[in-house]
């Protein structure tokens, strides 16, 4: 497995490697020990898998405050998305920023965000399914969002479209007036 730093720290693209032959391929999306050695120590209890029947679909930005706050491992297997992580920690140097990374079937990358950061995705692509592993069990006292277009964020979501929400999500906050927990270096 690669592991390559972003623009945020906690913010890290997982590239497995991929073998293939003749009948078609194999990979580990997920290797403990790997993970160990890149120096990211975290017990994952959760997959999940969403499916989006279509492109526009904006899911996020979504985050649960301490003590039920989420590491996610996220990849596409099926279709594409344009996956991003926001930066939520008070004090961070980083706070307010963003990083953006699309996730493919094809390039099989993933991104693992770690806690303080809202997370969210657009599909790419119609039937779109994306799998992803945490390290907290969804605790609805403590879900919350980010509205997709604050723009003190300024997120460049790669599609000109008003993207397809949930009612919750077209009901969330602005960062200046999310409920959030995060502080930064505690």
């Amino acid at each position: 497995m690669k592991f390559s730093k972003t623009n945020l720290d906690g913010v890290v693209i997982v590239e497995p490697k991929v073998f293939g032959d003749h009948r078609g391929w194999f990979m580990e999306t997920y290797n403990e020990t790997n993970f160990i050695e890149a120096g990211i120590n975290v017990k994952f209890v959760q997959d999940n898998h969403s499916f989006s029947a279509t492109k526009g679909t904006l899911r996020g930005l979504h985050y649960q405050l301490n003590p039920k706050a989420q590491t996610k491992l996220v990849r596409c297997t099926k279709g594409a998305i344009y996956d991003v992580a926001v930066d939520i920690r008070k004090g961070s140097s980083t706070f307010g920023k963003w990083f953006g990374l699309e996730l493919t079937e094809d390039n099989k990358k993933q991104l693992l965000i770690t806690e303080g950061f809202a997370h969210g995705f657009m599909t790419l692509t119609e039937e779109v399914e994306v799998q992803y592993k945490v390290d907290e069990f969804y605790a609805p006292d403590c879900d919350r969002g980010i509205i997709w277009n604050d723009p003190e964020i300024a997120i460049e979501w790669p599609m000109d479209v008003t993207p397809i929400l949930s009612a919750k999500d077209e009901k969330a906050p602005l960062l200046k007036d999310a409920e959030n927990n995060f502080i930064y270096g505690e």
